[in-house]
């Protein structure tokens, strides 16, 4: 469920932030404002209202999620072609006369692999979490398509008799979260140390903040 979510929200996102980033002008006004508004709604609320429109079940939920996370990726893609478009080597190629497409996939996108990738790998286990908060209210993955969230919905009545029909699945949902947290983080720290040191340094700051 969560690789193709993710799929969606990144492939869209990351061509919408392109165009918006590169051309910039209407487009870029029209694309940030409507991510803007986007971004006001709550993620998990917005996804409740996509299910409930298309319908309950697993296919629904992956297109709900995949829609919602688009706006975060959409941001990062945009921000980094803004500043990637100016560079030298970019214009290079423009005076070489390639074309726009070219200049976007082969000078400007390479460039936003690393923290794309970071994001892509943290957004794998928030799509798990959201997913099985969505079949645990009943949204997502119906009977008999086996979900965890669905699975733990199904043994809270039961933990007093067979507590391994809840704990399990649960069990399974905090794992793979940590474990792709755990993952982005490295990531981050070896892709884009640039990333990793403002967020220690963000932390600091917060820290001290508290402490005095």
């Amino acid at each position: 469920m969560a690789v193709p979510a993710v799929m969606i929200g990144s492939f869209s996102g990351i061509i919408l932030g392109l165009l918006a980033g590169y051309y910039r002008g209407t487009l870029d006004q029209i694309l940030s404002r409507i991510m803007d508004a986007w971004l006001a709604l709550p993620g998990l609320l917005l996804a409740i209202v996509f299910v409930a429109l298309l319908g309950p079940s697993l296919q629904t939920t992956v297109i709900a999620l995949g829609l919602v996370g688009i706006p975060g990726y959409y941001r990062m893609v945009r921000n980094g072609t803004l500043s990637t478009r100016e560079m030298l080597y970019v214009e290079a190629a423009r005076t070489m006369g390639l074309g726009d497409g070219r200049i976007l996939l082969r000078h400007i996108l390479p460039n936003l692999t690393s923290p794309l990738v970071v994001l892509i790998t943290l957004r794998l286990g928030t799509v798990i979490l959201a997913g099985g908060a969505l079949s645990f209210i009943g949204l997502g993955a119906q009977p008999p398509t086996s979900e965890w969230g669905a699975l733990l919905a199904s043994g809270r009545d039961s933990m007093d008799r067979a507590w391994w029909v809840a704990f399990f699945p649960g069990m399974a949902i905090t794992a793979s979260v940590m474990g792709f947290n755990l993952l982005g983080d490295g990531l981050r720290d070896l892709l884009a140390p640039e990333m990793a040191q403002d967020h220690r340094t963000h932390a600091g700051a917060d820290e001290d903040e508290c402490g005095s």
